[in-house]
């Protein structure tokens, strides 16, 4: 890796230096700024938590990265004069994490599952099953569903269910209320 400066300008009104420079970096991937900024202060012979990186470029297929970077005399000016998240960007300012807001717990119900103390336990249901001479019982319970069949009734099915039905409540409308239904 190499650090090639391009410009260096004189920024008196506020108080730094601003460095344009270009990293060539050969076979690796782009640096990190804390290395950027160690080989800038050994370059520019100040310290390294005065320089401040603002940005760095690289293109796509390149091994060259742009870059910009602010030197300051002081920590004290890089705080006054630097925004916050470049601050963060480049490890002066620690990231305050917000804090979680705890979910207000509620108090825990009785599940109809679980029967209260003191209450009688449903009844299991046992089955026989017979098979040449031998005898297995199994035993279910109330609350367990049988598997059901997914299948869903096609068009036709449900046109003709429609009919039948409709044929249902057209014979209950057409009776008179006296009459009763046949058995």
């Amino acid at each position: 890796m190499e650090i090639e400066i391009q410009s260096k300008t004189n920024n008196p009104l506020l108080n730094r230096t601003e460095v344009h420079f270009i990293i060539h970096h050969e076979g690796e991937s782009t640096p990190k700024r804390e290395l950027i900024r160690g080989e800038l202060a050994e370059k520019l012979k100040v310290k390294k938590e005065n320089i401040m990186i603002n940005y760095m470029k690289s293109s796509f297929g390149t091994t060259d990265t742009l870059g910009y970077a602010k030197v300051y005399k002081s920590l004290k000016e890089v705080k006054a004069g630097e925004r916050e998240y470049i601050l963060i960007r480049n490890n002066i300012l620690v990231k305050e994490k917000k804090p979680v807001k705890e979910e207000k717990k509620k108090p825990v119900e009785p599940s109809e599952e679980e029967p209260e103390e003191g209450a009688e336990k449903p009844a299991e249901e046992t089955a026989v099953k017979v098979e040449e001479g031998k005898v297995e019982e199994t035993a279910e319970k109330p609350d367990e569903k049988k598997e059901e069949s997914t299948e869903k009734p096609t068009s036709e099915e449900k046109i003709h269910e429609e009919k039948h039905d409709e044929k249902k409540s057209e014979e209950d409308v057409e009776r008179p209320k006296d009459e009763e239904k046949p058995a």
